[in-house]
């Protein structure tokens, strides 16, 4: 039978946690706070992820905004990489720039050789996206044995960037480096095989959420609730994945 395309679903509560693993994803992203774009989730989360058979990458990110770390930070996403190796899961994801906007190869190298030392996978997050030049920041992936690169091709979401994604394939295919493009942002029923063939990925990453009922006015009253947070949803898993089975990776167009 022919392999069909990869679904990475991000997650950020116990509920989703569920759904997903139940539900069919390929891997999992587990993280805090995905309307800041997830942040380090709990020990408590990663201990439950254990009990699930499905691979699970943890976000290593210590706080929203930019990705130029302090000392101290960089001291607290070692501590969560070693957390994550000690529960045993699958990888981390993890990213860091320069105030220019390149990698930070250096603290990119700690945090790598790290998570590599406790026998994790790496995935590179969108810090990629923000790079000036993407194919140079493949390489720097590449030269630190980086395994994965979540991408939307530098753009605001993976459609507009499908092309400079297909790009970043081609340049991996000619190389002598393996490394795992994953396409993200903006993923849909709708144009999930057109962003497939058009970038010749063969993962594909989303949250398969919907916006999540205001249960208490109060607390959206209060700040403690947005009208901005979403929910995992089942439906959407299910219907990606009937999509992506009818998607052979032999009929992604020629690159």
């Amino acid at each position: 039978m022919t392999q069909a395309p990869f679904l990475e679903v991000c997650v950020d509560t116990t509920e989703g946690l569920e759904i997903a693993a139940r539900h069919g994803a390929d891997r999992i992203e587990l993280c805090a706070s995905l309307t800041v774009g997830g942040l380090t989730p709990s020990t408590g989360m990663m201990r439950l992820a254990t009990t699930y058979a499905t691979p699970v990458r943890v976000m290593i990110r210590p706080r929203q905004g930019d990705f130029i770390y302090s000392e101290a930070e960089i001291g607290m996403m070692l501590h969560d990489i070693d957390a994550a190796a000690d529960f045993g899961l699958d990888g981390v994801v993890i990213g860091a720039n320069t105030p220019s906007g390149e990698l930070d190869g250096d603290v990119m190298e700690r945090l790598a050789s790290r998570a590599k030392a406790g026998g994790l996978k790496v995935t590179l997050h969108r810090a990629f996206d923000i790079a000036p030049n993407l194919h140079a920041a493949l390489a720097t992936a590449q030269a630190l044995g980086i395994d994965s690169i979540l991408t939307s091709g530098g753009a605001t979401d993976a459609m507009k960037g499908a092309d400079a994604i297909r790009g970043l394939v081609a340049a991996v295919e000619h190389s002598a480096t393996p490394i795992e493009l994953i396409a993200g942002v903006g993923l849909t029923t709708d144009n999930v095989r057109d962003l497939i063939t058009r970038s010749g990925v063969s993962w594909v990453h989303g949250s398969c959420s919907l916006p999540r009922p205001i249960e208490s006015a109060a607390s959206l009253r209060l700040g403690y609730c947005s009208e901005h947070h979403r929910r995992t949803d089942a439906a959407a898993i299910d219907r990606l994945r009937a999509i992506m089975q009818r998607i052979p990776l032999d009929a992604v167009v020629s690159r």
